[in-house]
């Protein structure tokens, strides 16, 4: 799920700038109700110095709605790179992975009914003929990975956008209620011990990832794609424009008697034409840089079902399978 922008609020950037430099080392004090003064060295000043020396300024917080041209060095405004950069500096590095325990609450709290779970298993596998529990219901856990994802779309206008996205381990499938609802979840403080953590997998994690974020994105990218095709195509058009009425000029000066070498020139103009041509579609070219902010495996309370199950062209067989509370869906597979 996209997540909405943060209203821009000079008096929470100027918190969290004070904090967050206090914390790289730095030394704040408000000179005035929109005004920091800052001294820093090292990690704190990388934010102006590449080598960390040390760096006097006085920052400034533009007003909502200021217009007019800012020095990105010592103002804060929307869009700021000095805001970018600082959270950038405050990430962890190299990230890491937590890890919580929902609790029980509701429905998961207790068995849930046999005929229920066999109506959500019909609706969900329609071409199940026969369906019958084998053992009761045992409890268990479900195992998502939740991450906050910041992308950079760099075109002719740059986008930034902010992602929170949950993915069912271990098949990676997009859980778009986690994801929404990870915020309002209890965490059990009893922190029951799990032992069987899923394995961290950075490769396979990182494709199941790029997956969901392609799907996330395709719509805005779409818009993007087609200005930069618009401008594109008028580019193209002014280059072709440009050497066409050139190699018109050769032939003409030949015509009227010009010593023009011109197999030399018209070949010449060619191979500019099309490093013009290839260097307008690189300018023109579409680039996603994802940011991971956070990574957060999620534990939630399931029950494993050992059921007996005929499906239509298929022999009975007996399967495991987990139940999923929350989502109220049935989950195959490596269980």
């Amino acid at each position: 799920m996209k997540l909405d922008r943060i209203t821009y609020e000079p008096g929470a950037l100027v918190d969290f700038f004070e904090k967050g430099l206090t914390a790289s080392g730095a030394l704040c004090a408000r000179t005035w109700h929109d005004r920091l003064e800052v001294v820093a060295e090292g990690p704190a000043a990388r934010l102006w110095n590449a080598d960390g020396a040390l760096h006097s300024v006085e920052l400034q917080f533009a007003p909502v709605g200021a217009s007019g041209a800012r020095a990105a060095g010592r103002e804060v405004f929307p869009g700021c790179p000095l805001t970018f950069q600082l959270a950038e500096a405050l990430r962890p590095a190299p990230l890491a992975l937590e890890r919580v325990v929902l609790a029980a609450d509701g429905p998961a709290a207790r068995p849930p009914d046999a005929t229920v779970v066999e109506r959500l298993w019909r609706n969900q596998f329609p071409d199940t003929v026969r369906w019958r529990q084998a053992a009761p219901l045992a409890r268990d856990f479900h195992f998502s990975l939740v991450a906050l994802v910041r992308c950079e779309i760099q075109a002719i206008d740059q986008h930034w956008s902010l992602h929170r996205v949950a993915l069912a381990l271990p098949g990676g499938q997009s859980d778009e209620g986690l994801a929404r609802e990870i915020g309002f979840a209890r965490v059990d403080e009893s922190g029951p011990g799990l032992d069987a953590w899923p394995v961290p997998d950075p490769a396979e994690w990182s494709a199941m990832l790029s997956r969901v974020m392609e799907q996330e994105l395709a719509g805005e990218l779409a818009d993007v794609r087609v200005r930069q095709e618009n401008r594109l195509r008028r580019e193209l058009d002014r280059v072709d424009d440009y050497f066409e009425n050139y190699e018109r000029e050769l032939s003409e000066r030949v015509r009227r008697g010009g010593k023009v070498k011109l197999a030399d020139r018209l070949a010449a103009a060619r191979a500019e034409h099309a490093r013009h041509r290839a260097d307008q579609v690189a300018r023109h070219e579409i680039v996603v840089v994802p940011h991971l902010d956070t990574l957060l495996l999620v534990a939630e309370p399931a029950w494993r079902a050992a059921l007996h199950v005929a499906r239509a062209h298929q022999p009975p067989a007996d399967v495991t399978a987990r139940f999923i509370p929350r989502a109220r869906r049935w989950e195959l597979g490596r269980l």
